[in-house]
């Protein structure tokens, strides 16, 4: 069975986040795959190579405890991203993915899987958040205090059209087959374009969900989507 696992769902679900596993395996199902979620909650080991891994967002507090848990799975992590099994990191989980992490109490270090650094912003980002990427403009929102510096050479997700995203006119990453977004939402369920790029790189074939729940889903997201592109 193909399983999409969801990261520390009890630390990182603060935004709906880690229902983005969800999003990737109902969306495969739609298209005739076979998938199921698989949570790994603290303490637990993989049971396999998934398909795709989702890591959510979670709140400062609670960040240690997050980056505690994830370094004991970074070696796993480090050898499915090389074999380009698709990581989606949101908020600070993706901070979690970086060298290092600017906190009110001084510089914590991340995981080291993408080439960046968070660092406080000016202000807190809150709002809507639109950017545009190569899956057209993602919708979502944003609330965060931090931004990435990308090394040079890094590509990001997207260019923000409306919000504040990492800063400097760039949202996210797109680091191997690693995706980060500062986009909640959850942002799969809202840009299914973006997910079912995500199955595709997943499957290694283009996957086109289809039937009436899809449409369902899919018009939904197309209401959301034309209310914040549109204001």
């Amino acid at each position: 069975m193909n399983t999409v696992l969801a990261l520390l769902p009890e630390l990182t679900d603060v935004n709906g986040d880690a229902q983005n596993a969800l999003v990737l395996v109902r969306r495969a199902q739609w298209a005739g795959r076979e998938a199921a979620v698989e949570q790994l909650h603290l303490g637990d080991r993989p049971s396999s190579t998934p398909l795709a891994v989702v890591l959510g967002s979670t709140t400062d507090p609670t960040l240690p405890r997050l980056l505690d848990a994830l370094s004991g799975l970074r070696s796993q992590l480090v050898d499915w991203v090389a074999a380009g099994v698709p990581l989606i990191a949101v908020g600070t989980g993706l901070e979690a993915l970086t060298r290092g992490i600017g906190l009110a109490g001084g510089r914590v270090d991340g995981l080291g899987l993408v080439a960046a650094e968070a660092a406080p912003l000016g202000t807190r980002a809150t709002g809507d958040l639109v950017v545009r990427s190569a899956e057209g403009d993602l919708v979502g929102y944003e609330n965060h205090s931090r931004g990435l510096i990308l090394d040079a050479g890094v590509t990001p997700l997207g260019t923000v059209q409306r919000g504040v995203g990492d800063g400097g006119g760039i949202d996210g990453v797109r680091h191997g087959s690693i995706i980060g977004t500062r986009l909640h939402g959850p942002v799969l369920a809202k840009n299914p374009a973006l997910a079912d790029a995500v199955l595709s790189a997943a499957f290694g074939e283009p996957i086109t969900p289809l039937g009436d729940e899809a449409e369902a889903a899919d018009a939904a997201a197309a209401r959301i989507r034309s209310a914040l592109l549109a204001g």
